[in-house]
């Protein structure tokens, strides 16, 4: 992995997003349907990977919805997301601050899912302290958060089972490839290769680290939340799962990091969920999250996410950063 440039943090955006117009007219018409009255103005986001269609409609009463509309040819793993996504919104109970899916629709092709409109605004980049405490205290609320029952999430052992192997991928590939991906990395990347053992021993031992009964979000960054003057809203929720109290802290530092928010242990160490979890328990879980950003890295660039391997190597940077302070 090649360690970015710390002047020229990558944007978490797909670049792909689809206009009102792009949409086929049977889908335009279907979310007017859904929403219940004409589209008279959109706004579109601006921040997060997911390719597809993602805006604020104005509809002709007045009234104003987020509408998210995916379908295989943007990206052959987004209608699944979206389909995900409206099984966790009937899981999140009403304290949890996410906007509520007031509709969806399938045909099987097109995924169309119609969110409650929240106005606010992206932490400000590099992250400011003030932001920073305002996301940590949402999520300090949320760790001691159940879902709502009966609920169809998984445990986060079973969700990112088969993305928290990188390590053991890349030592399974021939010693050339190994030499130059490390070789790429400058000093960082031979420090991974030297420890590349330790770090398949310790990823193996993510899952029973991570274990646990909380409403875990799975994919939190700044792209993935709205600030208003009263509440932190925390948006897309696909990847929801249930795990450890403390787990999307610690998931969610390697990009506060790379976006100048401080040191991660640091900050860990400073939030009551932190409490009672050993560097012991917290290794396996950097070991892993470090395998999983660095394996992608390398990966080709998926279908509409064109930089999504670039902010995954820089958040690869960080957790390795991390994971080698703890000794």
């Amino acid at each position: 992995m090649t360690a970015p440039d710390p002047d020229e943090t990558p944007v978490a955006f797909s670049g792909s997003r689809l206009g009102w117009q792009d949409l086929p007219r049977h889908v335009r018409a279907r979310i007017a349907q859904q929403a219940g009255a004409e589209v008279i103005a959109e706004t579109g986001a601006t921040s997060g990977f997911s390719p597809g269609f993602a805006s604020v409609l104005e509809l002709g009463d007045g009234r104003e919805v987020f509408v998210k509309a995916v379908s295989a040819e943007q990206n052959p793993h987004s209608p699944d997301l979206a389909r995900r996504e409206v099984a966790v919104a009937a899981a999140l109970p009403d304290d949890v601050p996410a906007p509520r899916l007031l509709w969806s629709h399938d045909d099987g092709t097109w995924v169309l899912l119609g969110f409650q409109a929240v106005h606010g605004r992206s932490p400000v980049l590099p992250w400011r302290a003030d932001d920073l405490v305002r996301v940590l205290s949402a999520l300090d609320r949320l760790a001691g958060t159940a879902p709502r029952e009966p609920h169809a999430l998984r445990p986060v052992t079973e969700t990112l089972a088969d993305v928290m192997s990188g390590w053991a991928s890349l030592a399974a590939e021939p010693e050339a490839y190994r030499r130059g991906v490390a070789d790429a990395g400058g000093e960082l990347g031979a420090w991974t290769l030297a420890h590349l053992d330790e770090l398949v021993d310790a990823e193996a031992r993510w899952a029973q680290a991570a274990a646990g009964d909380a409403l875990v979000h799975g994919d939190l960054r700044a792209d993935n939340v709205i600030l208003d003057s009263t509440t932190c809203w925390l948006v897309d929720w696909p990847h929801a799962a249930l795990g450890a109290p403390w787990l999307d802290v610690a998931l969610m530092l390697p990009s506060v990091a790379m976006q100048g928010g401080g040191e991660p242990n640091a900050i860990f160490r400073s939030q009551r969920v932190s409490e009672g979890v050993g560097d012991d328990r917290l290794r396996p879980v950097l070991a892993g999250l470090a395998g999983y950003f660095a394996h992608g890295a390398l990966q080709p660039a998926p279908t509409g996410i064109p930089n999504l391997r670039r902010f995954q190597g820089a958040q690869a940077v960080q957790t390795l950063r991390w994971l080698r302070s703890l000794g």
